[in-house]
């Protein structure tokens, strides 16, 4: 049987159509890779408690969105951190939290390994622009860029993808610590961490890029295969 690989989504006003409502959004990228992968996908929308839809899955993906609410790591919105919903904080955290529990493979893309660290104690950078070291780290507000990585040697995602490949950057905020994870890789350039890890669990991966867009199939087919199990 194909594994279900459950994929958060988020809520914003959007137009699709002649439309233009409130309405519960996924890039269909994520859909086209569990599918090319072997996966059945099925979305699950910031609707409080959703842990239930746990029992119903073998996989999850928390998706890229907005930022994290930076309460969650003890500090108060800076000037550009401006767009933060803490429903969708609240409805992650509690499935990254019950997944982790049932040691259910899981795979944070961006957002998703953000909050992933937060859950591990860690903190986020707000802004990269604004942080010293990181100021023109890559592309974000709808800007892309890109950029090579150094995989550590041993690591889960070195057994994927390699000890060194080119990811995208899409994304004006990062992680600052990762608290209790294993850093498993770093950008080159400036030596942000765009990769974590829990090596006591049988598939936890967070990546700060974007797989679904750079064709990173060998991420969602590991994710896939180990919901497989």
């Amino acid at each position: 049987m194909k594994p279900i690989i459950g994929i958060t989504c988020f809520m914003r006003e959007t137009v699709y159509g002649n439309w233009q409502r409130h309405a519960a959004i996924l890039p269909s990228a994520y859909v086209s890779m569990i599918e090319k992968a072997g996966g059945i996908p099925l979305i699950i929308p910031p609707a409080g408690d959703m842990t239930i839809l746990l029992d119903k899955i073998d996989g999850l993906i928390v998706s890229g969105g907005p930022d994290v609410s930076p309460s969650l790591y003890n500090q108060e919105p800076g000037p550009m951190t401006l767009e933060f919903y803490p429903e969708q904080d609240e409805t992650e955290i509690a499935l990254i939290s019950e997944a982790l529990e049932r040691d259910m493979p899981l795979l944070g893309v961006c957002r998703g390994m953000q909050i992933l660290s937060i859950v591990h104690g860690g903190s986020l950078h707000q802004h990269l622009d604004d942080t010293p070291g990181h100021e023109g780290h890559g592309g974000y507000d709808g800007a892309s860029t890109e950029h090579s990585l150094s995989v550590k040697e041993g690591s889960l995602l070195e057994k994927i993808m390699g000890g060194s490949f080119t990811v995208n950057s899409t994304h004006h905020q990062g992680v600052a610590n990762a608290g209790e994870l294993s850093i498993s890789a770093l950008a080159q350039h400036d030596g942000l961490i765009e990769a974590v890890e829990r090596t006591d669990k049988k598939f936890c991966i967070g990546v700060q890029w974007h797989p679904e867009r750079k064709g990173h199939d060998q991420l969602f087919s590991a994710l896939v295969e180990a919901a497989r199990g």
